[in-house]
């Protein structure tokens, strides 16, 4: 049996040792084929095709070798290892060059430059200790290649010059190059340390911290944050597992002590965590059901083995000598997760202590795992009620109705993860719905669009007042969301719930995604009290929204009252002194209004006022101010128009409401309003003085015989000014 293992060795050693040295030995012989001419100039009559081919053959087996080092995914354990592959790759290179210039004229080719080149990268691009020996070696190629005994009287003196350019070629760029690039390497090299000793830390550090953050406190975004609780669990799950296998390794004297973990498919394994002093562990994933490791996950028990056969042990890939060996299953409830192996080189084998030692090692195994299992789902059910607590709150501070929609849509996001959603309110007397906020693939041809559709989702929610469809998956695909014309197609789950106050509809909250089992129970949930917060929002926002207005505008006309213009009318200054563009204002007043008060009754005396007010809203821009300046007096501001321009305004409105026919109780009559205009700066700069020149203007074209439009001149200066008790009021 002895016997047997050390012919194993000797033979996986010299299986090594070939595959190692194999490119040195080609070169080699390669070398003493170029000293014996047996690589020809091409060009010259008499040249063999066949070294050609045979050029071909070692290119290829230079690109093979280059592919191979490539794509291997073995780590080099030592740098010596490394080391030798990059040298026998140079001489491969070095050989493939040299060949190339014997068969197109030896020393003197036309591409012997190309020497230099290679020299130079082979140089830079390794250690010292690899790249000065090939250096050396392309020196020794070229006195093969000149120094041959067929080669020519000019050889000689070729060798020398091409050896010194060489050697110069190798100096310069280990001097310059090679320095740089070796900075830059060192640099690199302490950088990335630094950065995964940064994100190990970190990992660690927001396991710990995580839970006391404040909400205000955390600014990372969802993933972010399950990302980094991720990272910092599977850390915490190494170390423990590290900790548990080297203290195993250490108190049983072993020789490997592994842990074997099933992947998902539950046909392979693959070394979790390890401590060995072996270097023929393999690495890359091992069938699972073979051998003693298929024997302990099949039969859930543990075995111990003297003296077994490798071929029984798959997580040796080499000769590795092993006297004992035990390993027990790693369960968890009744599924077995994977098998914690130990082995000794001595004679030494495992006892009923060491069993039981192993087996609660391995439930210390499934503890571990399941107390990091348990810390990720609690973080992330705390995080998840963060966010619904921010949701609620951001709800709660939302005034108007543009708050509430983005704060609703925000609070969904923050529950679950969707592709669409969309705020719909309900009209009850005509039973419709009207999209008032809506996000996704759908929402330029939905935002703002009415539907009444009665077997549409959201119809059927609002006569139902509960949510649906039920599960949250969407089956009936023939059901429109809110009418035929338009389709939401493509998705998998769907959530409507009704918006409801006092069991009264007042909308629809959609909720939508792509995917299948978007919202389970628990997300449809918190959907749900999101949903009834929409609704109470929602209310409160056309409470506030209906309070704003009676604080800033007309009650009877539904212009913006007296104190509000005045701020408005401040603010416009501001903005006009700062761009220099005028302003103009007209102040005007309805003829006769107390006559028409008297004639026909206040309530006409309202709609005179209200149809004026809706002339001068319909003429004026959405930038220009409209007020009600008192009694019967209105205000309008025109921001960046002249006087001209405003004069004109003020007679096209004078017009109109010449024109209008007003209905009493006493027969149809007519009105007529007087209008004054006065501008920034071209009549005066400060607010007061504006509204001075504007009133003195009224106050003309009332006295020269009222229905007539009068700009403000400086000769209205000599002007009696109105009564003092007026120009108070104003």
């Amino acid at each position: 049996m002895k016997v047997a293992k050390i012919r194993q060795r000797i033979s996986f050693a010299v299986g090594r040792t070939v595959r190692a040295t194999l490119g040195f030995g080609v070169s080699g012989t390669i070398l003493v084929l170029l000293w014996r001419g047996w690589f020809r100039d091409l060009r010259q009559p008499g040249g063999d095709l066949r070294l050609a081919g045979a050029a071909g053959v070692l290119t290829l087996l230079l690109g093979t070798k280059i592919a191979a080092r490539v794509r291997t995914a073995e780590r080099r354990r030592t740098p010596r290892r490394e080391a030798l592959s990059d040298a026998e790759l140079g001489v491969l290179l070095l050989t493939v060059v040299y060949v190339l210039l014997a068969v197109s004229g030896g020393s003197g080719s036309p591409v012997h430059p190309l020497v230099y080149a290679v020299v130079s990268f082979l140089v830079t691009f390794h250690r010292l200790a690899v790249g000065l020996p090939l250096a050396a070696s392309a020196i020794g190629f070229e006195a093969v290649l000149s120094l041959r005994p067929d080669a020519g009287p000019q050889a000689g003196s070729d060798f020398l010059s091409h050896a010194g350019f060489i050697a110069v070629f190798a100096l310069l760029n280990v001097v310059f190059l090679h320095a740089e690039v070796s900075r830059q390497r060192r640099e690199r090299r302490r950088r990335l340390e630094e950065e995964l000793a940064s994100m190990r830390q970190e990992a660690r550090d927001f396991r710990l911290i995580s839970t006391p953050l404040s909400a205000d406190s955390r600014v990372r975004t969802r993933a972010e944050e399950e990302q980094k609780l991720s990272q910092g669990s599977v850390e915490t799950i190494h170390q423990q597992l590290f900790y548990t296998l080297d203290l195993l390794k250490k108190s049983m004297e072993l020789q490997t002590c592994a842990l074997l973990w099933l992947d998902e498919s539950g046909e392979k394994l693959k070394v979790k965590e390890l401590c060995t002093e072996s270097s023929h562990v393999a690495e890359a994933p091992i069938v699972a059901r073979t051998g003693a490791l298929g024997a302990i996950l099949r039969d859930a028990r543990p075995i111990a083995l003297d003296v077994p056969k490798l071929s029984l042990l798959p997580y040796y890939n080499g000769p590795a000598e092993v006297a004992a060996f035990l390993g027990v299953p790693v369960v968890e409830g009744l599924t077995a997760r994977g098998v914690l192996v130990a082995d000794r080189q001595e004679a030494r084998p495992f006892t009923e202590s060491d069993a039981s030692l192993m087996q609660s090692a391995a439930h210390q195994v499934v503890r571990v795992v399941q107390s990091e299992r348990v810390f990720q789902a609690v973080e992330r059910s705390k995080h998840e009620h963060e966010r619904f607590y921010r949701a609620s709150a951001e709800l709660n501070r939302a005034l108007t109705l543009a708050e509430v929609y983005d704060a609703a849509i925000a609070g969904a996001r923050g529950v679950c993860e969707f592709d669409f959603a969309a705020i719909a309110t309900y009209d009850a007397r005509r039973a419709s719905h009207t999209i008032r906020r809506v996000v996704g693939q759908w929402a330029d041809k939905l935002d703002g669009t009415t539907h009444a559709d009665s077997s549409s989702m959201v119809s059927m929610v609002a006569k139902n007042k509960l949510a649906l469809p039920a599960g949250g998956e969407w089956r009936e695909r023939d059901v429109p969301v809110f009418s035929h014309p338009i389709r939401i197609r493509d998705l998998e789950s769907l959530v409507v719930l009704p918006l409801l106050i006092k069991d009264q509809v007042i909308g629809t909250f959609t909720v939508g995604a792509r995917r299948a089992g978007a919202f389970p129970s628990d997300r449809r949930e918190m959907l749900g009290v999101i949903a009834n917060q929409v609704a109470i929002s929602l209310q409160n926002a056309h409470m506030y929204q209906a309070l704003e207005e009676q604080a800033t505008t007309d009650g009877l006309t539904g212009l913006v009252n007296h104190r509000t213009f005045q701020e408005r009318f401040s603010a416009m200054l501001g903005r006009a002194d700062r761009h220099r563009f005028p302003v103009s204002m007209i102040l005007t007043d309805i003829d006769h209004f107390k006559k028409v008060n008297d004639s026909y009754g206040h309530p006409t005396g309202d709609d005179v006022l209200r149809r004026v007010a809706a002339i001068l809203s319909g003429r004026a821009r959405k930038i220009d101010i409209v007020a009600r300046y008192g009694g019967e007096e209105f205000a309008i501001v025109l921001e960046g128009t002249d006087k001209d321009g405003a004069r004109q305004l003020a007679e096209r409105i004078r017009t109109e409401v010449g024109q209008q026919t007003f209905q009493s109780s006493k027969g149809p009559f007519r009105a007529t309003l007087s209008l004054g205009v006065a501008s920034y700066p071209a009549d005066a700069r400060a607010k007061a003085d504006i509204i001075a020149r504007a009133d003195q203007s009224l106050y003309a074209a009332k006295h020269g015989g009222r229905n007539r439009t009068v700009a403000y001149s400086p000769e209205m200066e000599k002007t009696p000014a109105p009564a003092p008790a007026k120009a108070a009021a104003r």
